[in-house]
């Protein structure tokens, strides 16, 4: 039996999704930041020394968008990339003084963005909203179950 349009969660959480990007696009663009930027810089400043790697997994990008990503942030000043004290095949990268200052910025006009979706709940519904798309993603990454057999 075929789904309704407006019954496929999927479809409303992808646009809810595309939306939130291209607001956080518009409001990072004055800074000369993308939204993928902007992220590898807020991990970068919440855990210090990531690898590449590391980074890819933290902002949901693929191993060569970070490396796409990190060459445009070196470029610019924002990060460093130097090789890890004791594991020398591992690069860990770091913030700039210029690249932390620019985060600042940027994640004040990012968190507008989130706040404007939070002003549309109650607090109730927020913890509501978060718990619900953290039951979606359980059941997206736990082990799928045999179709039933007809």
């Amino acid at each position: 039996m075929k789904m309704p349009v407006t019954e496929r969660l999927g479809l409303h959480i992808k646009r809810v999704e595309q939306e939130l990007m291209a607001a956080k696009h518009a409001a990072l663009r004055p800074f000369g930041l993308t939204v993928p930027q902007y992220a590898v810089l807020y991990a970068l400043d919440d855990q210090p020394g990531l690898s590449a790697a590391a980074l890819a997994r933290a902002c949901l990008v693929t191993p060569q968008t970070i490396a796409t990503v990190l060459a445009n942030l070196e470029a610019k000043e924002l990060i460093t990339r130097r090789p890890h004290p004791w594991h020398r095949r591992v690069i860990e990268v770091t913030l700039t003084d210029e690249g932390r200052s620019l985060l600042a910025r940027a994640d004040a006009e990012a968190v507008a963005v989130e706040r404007r979706i939070a002003d549309g709940f109650s607090a109730e519904e927020r913890a509501l909203l978060i718990d619900l798309l953290a039951r979606a993603s359980a059941q997206l990454t736990a082990a799928p179950q045999p179709a039933p057999e007809r």
